[in-house]
């Protein structure tokens, strides 16, 4: 579906200027307790580069120890830029629970209209998992005071953060896969879905649906980060492998065909990077989702998950890089988050400048 409209608020781009990024913190009640002390090591790891380069929201349930760890172990301007919120949480996945913001178009600014922070259903990914208190947060945040902007209630639509992606120009990217999946928005019609889509973010002129690239061992469902991605200048990073023989080579191959043909809406060519497939990795003999593509944007830098392989690190490093000429490309280990079938995307939300 295509459009032409008038529209008062934008979904920034997620490499436009930003204000933080929110972690939820794991603890012991969650489902990361049987490698709590390892996850807590990435955890800070990435709070040591974030802070680097912007502040970071908190998001914790014993928030004491949370502080006290973090006091420890960042330098103390770093550890200035943290503002910390006590909220429980079922899990850790921000990306899929924190609000997802809309700024008000440059015209409107003048009026002093303040950012929208939309508050959609987490229902676990179709109802695979609890969701009860992850659902509760962006309230309570709310009135917390941590946000300058309004919270828009669209608890009767189920999205997620990780299922949407923006070309930073009117266009929207998303899978049938995802958003069509059982226990969602049934029983919605995908037409009907794309209709909802185009309401809640008026800017966009629309919506491309991605048919091909679910990873086996996504709880998601096939959520867009893990596959294809979107950066400045018209530029589209999405993952493929070489590798006839493994399970993903058909619909990978079918990923590129369709990656190969789109365009923007001016009609020219986005510009492709392909990024490597990880070697297949497994835990008690299940394939985990792992994928360069799951980076996170900063202002100045993009964090990107790492699997101690060495030369395909280096390659989607290399590759992102180039994508990103102006900004510092960090590899991150994320063995540790894999594990929980998300990486550094999965666990992180961006907010947009003057929202923190």
């Amino acid at each position: 579906m295509n459009r032409v409209n008038k529209y008062t608020f934008r979904l920034p781009a997620e490499w436009e200027k930003q204000s933080g990024i929110m972690f939820i913190w794991p603890h012991k009640e969650t489902d990361w307790q049987p490698y709590l002390e390892e996850i807590t090591t990435t955890y800070l790891e990435l709070a040591d580069v974030i802070t680097r380069y912007e502040k970071l929201l908190v998001v914790a349930q014993y928030i004491e120890d949370v502080k006290e760890l973090l006091a420890r172990h960042l330098k103390a301007e770093q550890f200035q830029r943290i503002i910390f919120r006590q909220c429980s949480n079922n899990d850790t996945w921000a990306r899929d629970v924190a609000p997802i913001t809309l700024l008000p178009v440059a015209e409107n600014l003048k009026t002093n209209m303040l950012p929208h922070l939309l508050d959609f259903c987490f229902n676990g990914w179709g109802e695979k998992f609890k969701s009860d208190k992850d659902n509760r947060i962006n309230r309570q945040l709310y009135f917390m005071e941590t946000f300058n902007g309004v919270l828009e209630n669209h608890k009767d639509f189920v999205l997620e953060g990780g299922s949407i992606e923006s070309d930073g120009k009117q266009t929207l990217f998303t899978t049938t896969l995802c958003l069509n999946a059982p226990h969602r928005n049934q029983p919605l019609t995908q037409e009907e879905i794309e209709k909802r889509l185009l309401e809640i973010f008026p800017d966009m002129h629309r919506v491309v649906w991605i048919e091909h690239g679910e990873l086996q061992g996504d709880d998601t469902d096939g959520h867009i980060d893990t596959i294809f991605r979107c950066a400045p200048n018209d530029i589209l990073l999405y993952i493929g492998t070489d590798d006839v023989d493994d399970i993903h080579y058909n619909d990978l191959k079918a990923l590129d065909q369709q990656v190969q043909s789109l365009r923007t809406l001016e009609g020219k060519p986005y510009r492709l990077y392909k990024l490597p497939l990880p070697e297949a990795i497994y835990d008690d003999g299940e394939r985990l989702p792992a994928t360069y593509a799951n980076f996170l944007i900063l202002n100045g830098a993009v964090i990107v998950p790492t699997y101690n392989q060495p030369q395909n690190d280096k390659q989607a490093l290399d590759i992102i890089q180039e994508a990103f000429p102006d900004y510092d490309v960090i590899g991150v280990d994320s063995q540790t988050i894999i594990r929980q079938h998300g990486s550094i995307h999965c666990i992180t939300m961006q907010f947009p400048e003057g929202v923190l």
